[in-house]
C-alpha cells in the first residue's frame, strides 16, 4: 500500500467538489441513483481523494439500491472498516485505507463468492477503463 495521505480540511475543500467533500470528508451520503452513469467496461474504480485503487468492475453488480455495489475490494489492504452506530442503526463504514475518505458501507447481503455488498457513494470514486487491443 502506498504511503498514507493526510491533508488539512482546507486542502480537501480546495481539491474536491462540495458534494465529494461532504461525502468523503464529513461522512455524508449522496442521493440514491445519482451516479447511474458508471460504465460497465473493464476497469478500476479509484478514490476521488487520493487515486488509490479500490474496486474492479469484475466485482461490480447491480444491487438495485441506487449506489454502486461491489462484492469485494480490489485487495484487502485497499479499504478499512469501522463500526458506524449513527442514525440509530448499526452498520460497518468503509474507508479508503490510504486517505481515510468515507466511501460507504458494507452489508452481509451481497452475492457469492463473498456474500458482501460494498455499497459505495459514486461521488467518492472515479473510473479508469482499461484498454483492450
Amino acid at each position: 500500500m502506498a504511503e498514507k495521505i493526510t491533508k488539512s480540511d482546507q486542502e480537501w475543500r480546495d481539491q474536491l467538489s462540495s458534494l465529494a467533500y461532504k461525502v468523503t470528508r464529513k461522512h455524508g451520503t449522496e442521493r440514491a441513483f445519482s451516479n447511474d452513469d458508471f460504465p460497465q467496461q473493464d476497469g478500476v474504480f479509484t478514490c476521488i481523494c487520493c487515486n488509490a485503487a479500490l474496486f474492479e468492475t469484475s466485482a461490480k453488480f447491480d444491487s438495485g439500491t441506487g449506489w454502486p455495489s461491489f462484492y469485494q475490494p480490489i485487495c484487502d489492504a485497499a479499504v478499512t472498516e469501522h463500526a458506524d452506530n449513527g442514525f440509530f442503526t448499526r452498520r460497518t463504514e468503509v474507508l479508503c485505507a490510504r486517505c481515510d475518505a468515507h466511501l460507504g458501507h458494507v452489508f452481509p447481503d451481497g452475492p457469492q463468492p463473498t456474500g458482501l455488498r460494498y455499497c459505495m457513494n459514486g461521488v467518492a470514486m472515479k473510473f479508469s477503463g482499461t484498454e483492450t487491443n
